[in-house]
């Protein structure tokens, strides 16, 4: 009997860490799909003007994110999860612009920290809140 109580207990390791290295397969695929520089194209339900020039790229290899806010720079951290997305330690310099651009700016870094997940679709990264799975952000991946 403790034979059998043994095998089932070795059983159910192997199981679970096959699991866990299942994910992290998952989990790398998905960074490197997020890879590459993207210009956003929609901003909380608004088309974008294109003198905002709003881009963000992400970096599978040490998973960073940088861009630019339409006027000033910015860089961090992201983590992925499955298709759960979240940016951390984000900063960016602190230049002045015109005051429609420093709104757009306010809004992308608000869409950035109250991301949660994303679908990635047709070169077409969308990033959704994490309250309420809404829209905050669209972006199309730049071709090389």
């Amino acid at each position: 009997m403790q034979k059998k109580f043994n095998f089932f207990i070795l059983l159910i390791a192997l199981i679970l860490v096959g699991c866990n290295e299942t994910k992290k397969v998952i989990d790398v695929a998905g960074s490197v799909q997020l890879s590459g520089t993207y210009t956003v194209t929609e901003l909380s339900s608004n088309m974008m003007n294109s003198k905002e020039n709003q881009t963000l790229t992400m970096s599978a290899i040490d998973k960073s994110i940088r861009g630019n806010t339409g006027c000033n720079s910015f860089f961090g951290s992201y983590e992925n999860d499955l298709n759960v997305l979240t940016f951390t330690d984000l900063a960016q310099t602190e230049m002045a612009c015109e005051p429609t651009i420093m709104t757009a700016e306010q809004a992308f870094m608000r869409a950035l920290e109250n991301t949660g997940s994303y679908t990635l679709k047709n070169k077409q990264l969308t990033l959704l809140s994490k309250s309420d799975r809404s829209v905050l952000l669209k972006a199309k991946k730049n071709i090389n």
